[in-house]
């Protein structure tokens, strides 16, 4: 019976480490699980965080679209812009060439106006008091009329230089 005792005492020792032995590998097993069901918990917020990610490219990438085909659009602007400005700068300096041209006919208008000034007063001053007496003769209309004691005087004419200046905008 001592040996039997003894044989239960073993057996219940083997037991109680086999026992321990399985909680041991149950304690592991839970802490595994847990650790895989952290693992897996972490792995489905990764997996979120990458599909918050991915849409946000999506957008960055349609954002980055849109400028791209503004800077696109800006440029073509940009350039009919710069045409316009030659065309106006080409119609300004064409307008000017004008212009000149008029102050130039105005000028020479001046000095014959100014020219036939002269020649009045001149012819005023002839025959004061008596009024004009002219030689026309019976179908003479070509040339210029004048009194009977007129002689042509050569006068010299400074005309007054106006200045024009024609700043770029």
């Amino acid at each position: 019976m001592e040996e039997e005792k003894t044989g239960l005492r073993l057996d219940i020792d083997v037991q109680k480490l086999e026992t321990e032995k399985l909680r041991k590998e149950k304690n592991k097993a839970e802490r595994s699980w847990y650790r895989n069901r952290n693992s897996e918990i972490e792995l489905k917020e990764s997996l979120s965080k990458i599909e918050e990610m991915k849409q946000r490219i999506k957008e960055l990438e349609t954002t980055l679209q849109n400028f791209e085909n503004r800077i696109k659009h800006l440029e073509a602007n940009e350039n009919r812009n710069k045409e316009q400005l030659h065309y106006f700068q080409n119609q300004v300096r064409s307008r000017d060439h004008i212009m000149e041209e008029a102050v130039v006919q105005i000028r020479e208008v001046a000095d014959h106006v100014q020219a036939l000034a002269v020649q009045a007063d001149m012819l005023s001053g002839t025959d004061k008091g008596k009024g004009f007496v002219l030689n026309v003769e019976e179908g003479d209309n070509e040339g210029p009329v004048y009194p009977p004691d007129f002689t042509f005087q050569q006068v010299e004419i400074y005309p007054r230089r106006s200045s024009v200046t024609i700043n770029p905008q």
